[in-house]
């Protein structure tokens, strides 16, 4: 089956190329005319990976397609797809104008039946309000043309969306009609062999699935910031708590790990949007408020954990730290709301010099951190320990596991190490001369 796909960021991308790659043909529009060109010649505008080969490989299949005219897409596919950007507004509030504008740009070009399929993370009554819009640029046309709108909301991980697309846990097909809702679980019978991972429910159900899931992760994540914040103050070791109650069957050990607060395009963004949508149909969301504050709160631990540090060393002033790490999680080039980016802007207020690096996001870093004094850009981590003051973990990433400790002191000027995700073993890290700080773990462990 031929399939639009109105946009082409993480969801739109990723979206089409595994559509492509399970045997229909998928037609990736966007309104960039640069940034389609490079993708017609393979030119990935993100780094996700998985995704470079898939892409690759169905373009020379001629399965996907990359186009910026909605008259030739629209006329070609039977089911298009909107996978554009909900950005928040200033309020916390969703901006649904790029999804309005696409809605609008297909109902111009409509000339049969079509199914519009809302894949952006979007609130509670969208497919209602994208309909409208449909209908009254139809009206403009006075054209009457039959079509549905469902919610289909995507449930991709950063750093393993490809996976997540392809091997999906569920897949959630929000309809209040039967007829687009089976022709909707067709297209996806290649994604699973088992239907009853598709999920057939009433459109307003699947947009709220969305957004309660992000919250559900977003609120273990920050619930398990704030034990770590009592672990601190009464002597317990939060590595050691996580443990105890993850091993219980009704909780489990996912999102149970402490460190400097969530960020990405995702949670973040959900979480004040739902707030918004809570807010307005007269609801006081007091858990998912706490929620969003006890993260602001975490972005500034690791800072403020430097800044103690360094008061009894004559500031932090000329001093220089190492970050490791600049996206907001591993295997993934986003920087939208990484916590490095609150921490470095607190550090270079007090007048540290930086020393960054990053195994993937350092180009995306630049750009968001250009033409800012008293930061250099390293090639490893190792070059980002010359001459450190102090070292700050920021970023998970594998190669960081499994660090040469010694030679990375004996680089060093200080003997600092600030572990914003709790990488280390305390005992054996003061062992190998650090002074270590983690989150939720006491400074001296008693148990080896």
């Amino acid at each position: 089956m031929h399939i639009l796909i109105v946009g082409t960021g993480y969801v739109g991308l990723v979206t089409g190329a595994c559509f492509a790659e399970m045997g229909h043909t998928a037609l990736c529009l966007d309104i960039d005319t640069k940034k389609i060109e490079n993708l017609k010649k393979g030119i990935i505008p993100i780094y996700e990976p998985g995704l470079d080969e898939i892409v690759k490989r169905n373009i020379q299949q001629g399965r996907l397609l990359f186009l910026t005219d909605y008259a030739e897409a629209v006329q070609a596919a039977t089911i298009c797809f909107i996978a554009v950007p909900t950005p928040s507004q200033n309020d916390g509030s969703c901006d649904l104008s790029y999804v309005e504008t696409a809605a609008r740009s297909i109902a111009k070009h409509m000339k049969e039946y079509r199914i519009i399929v809302n894949k952006s993370t979007v609130p509670v009554g969208t497919a209602y309000r994208v309909a409208s819009v449909i209908r009254d640029e139809l009206a403009k046309r006075e054209a009457s043309i039959p079509f549905d709108v469902l919610s289909n909301p995507e449930f991709l991980k950063e750093g393993a969306a490809v996976q997540d697309c392809l091997k999906p846990d569920r897949i959630i097909i929000g309809s209040d009609k039967t007829a687009p809702a089976e022709t909707l679980k067709e297209i996806y019978s290649a994604f699973t062999l088992s239907h009853d991972r598709i999920l057939m429910m009433d459109t307003l159900s699947a947009e709220m699935t969305k957004y309660a899931a992000n919250a559900m992760l977003a609120t273990r994540i920050s619930f398990m910031n704030e034990i770590a914040d009592v672990c601190k103050k009464v002597g317990a070791n939060v590595n050691e708590v996580r443990k105890g109650i993850g091993s219980d069957s009704r909780i489990g050990y996912s999102f149970l790990y402490p460190g400097v607060g969530y960020g990405g395009s995702c949670f973040p963004k959900d979480i004040r949007a739902l707030i918004s949508v809570a807010k307005k149909a007269g609801s006081e969301p007091l858990l998912l408020q706490a929620v969003d504050q006890v993260n602001n709160r975490q972005k500034k631990v690791l800072g403020q954990k430097i800044s103690k540090y360094f008061a009894a060393k004559g500031g932090l002033k000329g001093k220089t730290v190492a970050i490791w790490g600049l996206s907001f999680k591993p295997d993934t080039d986003d920087m939208r709301e990484a916590p490095s980016l609150t921490l470095i802007e607190d550090l270079l207020s007090q007048g540290a010099i930086l020393r960054l690096f990053d195994p993937v996001a350092m180009p995306n870093a630049k750009k968001t951190l250009e033409n800012i004094p008293n930061i250099t850009w390293c090639k490893d981590e190792f070059d980002a320990a010359v001459g450190a003051d102090a070292i700050a973990l920021l970023t998970e990433w594998k190669q960081f596991r499994l660090v040469e400790f010694p030679p990375i002191l004996k680089k060093m000027k200080g003997s600092a190490f600030f572990d914003g995700r709790n990488q280390y073993k305390p005992l054996d890290m003061k062992t190998k001369g650090f002074d270590y700080i983690a989150i939720g773990v006491p400074d001296q462990i008693k148990n080896t």
